[in-house]
C-alpha cells in the first residue's frame, strides 16, 4: 500500500527538500493549500460564506522544535482571530489547531500546549467562534483529551477529532458523544501500528460508521470528516433515524477536493464546514493528503513529469 510508504517520507527532510524543488509540487499544493498567509485566505473565508459555507482554518506547521516556535504558532493564530474579528466574519470561520505546534512534544510540551492554547480558544470565543483539537498520532491522544476537558471547563464549545482507525475510538466516542460536545470524526491519516490500528480499509470503513452511530445517537453535536459518498449517504440516513435537524450536525470536507460537493451538500440544506489550511511550513499536511487517497498521488505525479 502506498500510504503508509507516503507518510513515512512525510517525516524524511531528504524527501521534503526533493519534493519542495519538484517543478510541478507548486500546482499540487496550491489545489489543498489556501495561501501562505492571512490576507490570501482572507478572500476564500469570504467567497465560503458567500456560497452559503462555513470554514474551519488550520495554520500549517507541525516541526516545532522550541518553545520560541511554539509561542510563534500561538501568535499566527491570535492574528488570524483578529482579522476575522475586524471583517465580522467570526461566526463563519472556527479554528482547527495541532497541539504538536503548541509544543507538545517538547520538554514539559503537556503544560506548554495547554498555556499556549489557551488565549486562542479564549480570544475565539471572544469574536463569536470556537476552536477544535484535531488528533494526531495516537501517543499524543491522551494529552489532547486531556487538555480538551479542561479548556471546556470554562470554553464548552471547544471541539476535539476522533480518528476511526484507531481501535481505542469507540469507547472515547461514548465518552465523548455528550451534551454540549463537538466532535469531528476522521478515518485517520497517520502511520500506525497494528497493535493499535485497523490497516484494513474496509475494517476502517466499518469502525467509522459504528463510532458514527454512537455520535449521531448522543446529545452531542457530530461534524463528518469524509469525502466518501458511500459514507455521506450512510450519516444523512443515521441522523434521520436519530431524529436530528440538518443543522444538528455539519460535514466537514477539505479545501480542494470535492467542491461541488461542498455545495450541493449546502444547497439540501445541510452545514458545510470547509477544512482550510494555509501557511508556509505545508509540507507535513501535503503529504497526508497525498497519503489519503491515491488519486490525488497521481495528479501530483502527472504535474512533476508535465512540468519537468
Amino acid at each position: 500500500m502506498l500510504g503508509p510508504v507516503i507518510l513515512a517520507a512525510s517525516r524524511s527532510d531528504k524527501m521534503r527538500r526533493f519534493i519542495s524543488a519538484a517543478p510541478g509540487t507548486k500546482q499540487v499544493v496550491d489545489r489543498f493549500i489556501a495561501g501562505e498567509t492571512v490576507d490570501q485566505v482572507v478572500p476564500i473565508i469570504e467567497d465560503a460564506a458567500d456560497k452559503g459555507l462555513e470554514v474551519t482554518l488550520d495554520v500549517v506547521g507541525e516541526d516545532i522544535t522550541t518553545p520560541e516556535q511554539a509561542s510563534d504558532a500561538r501568535d499566527a493564530y491570535l492574528e488570524l482571530i483578529g482579522r476575522l474579528k475586524d471583517l465580522g466574519l467570526g461566526t463563519k470561520a472556527e479554528m482547527s489547531v495541532k497541539l504538536s505546534m503548541f509544543g507538545q512534544a517538547l520538554d514539559g510540551g503537556h503544560e506548554l500546549a495547554l498555556a499556549n492554547v489557551r488565549p486562542v480558544v479564549e480570544a475565539a470565543a471572544e469574536i463569536g467562534t470556537t476552536v477544535t483539537l484535531d488528533a494526531e498520532d495516537h501517543t499524543t491522544l491522551d494529552s489532547m483529551f486531556a487538555i480538551h476537558e479542561e479548556l471546556r471547563k470554562d470554553h464548552p464549545q471547544t471541539g476535539c477529532v476522533i480518528q476511526a482507525y484507531l481501535f481505542r475510538t469507540e469507547d472515547d466516542a461514548r465518552r465523548l458523544a455528550a451534551a454540549g460536545s463537538r466532535v469531528r470524526i476522521v478515518k485517520g491519516a497517520y502511520k500506525e501500528p497494528a497493535s493499535v490500528a485497523y490497516q484494513d480499509k474496509a475494517e476502517i470503513d466499518k469502525a467509522y460508521v459504528r463510532i458514527l452511530r454512537i455520535l449521531m445517537e448522543g446529545a452531542g453535536y457530530p461534524m463528518i470528516g469524509s469525502h466518501d459518498p458511500r459514507l455521506i449517504a450512510i450519516a444523512q440516513e443515521l441522523g434521520r433515524k436519530a431524529g436530528r435537524k440538518l443543522d444538528e450536525y455539519e460535514f466537514q470536507m477539505l479545501y480542494g477536493i470535492r467542491s461541488d460537493e461542498h455545495l450541493r451538500l449546502a444547497a439540501e440544506g445541510h452545514r458545510m464546514r470547509v477544512y482550510t489550511a494555509y501557511g508556509t511550513d505545508w509540507y507535513g499536511y501535503f503529504m497526508r493528503r497525498l497519503a489519503e487517497k491515491p488519486a490525488n498521488l497521481l495528479f501530483f505525479g502527472r504535474s512533476i513529469l508535465t512540468k519537468g
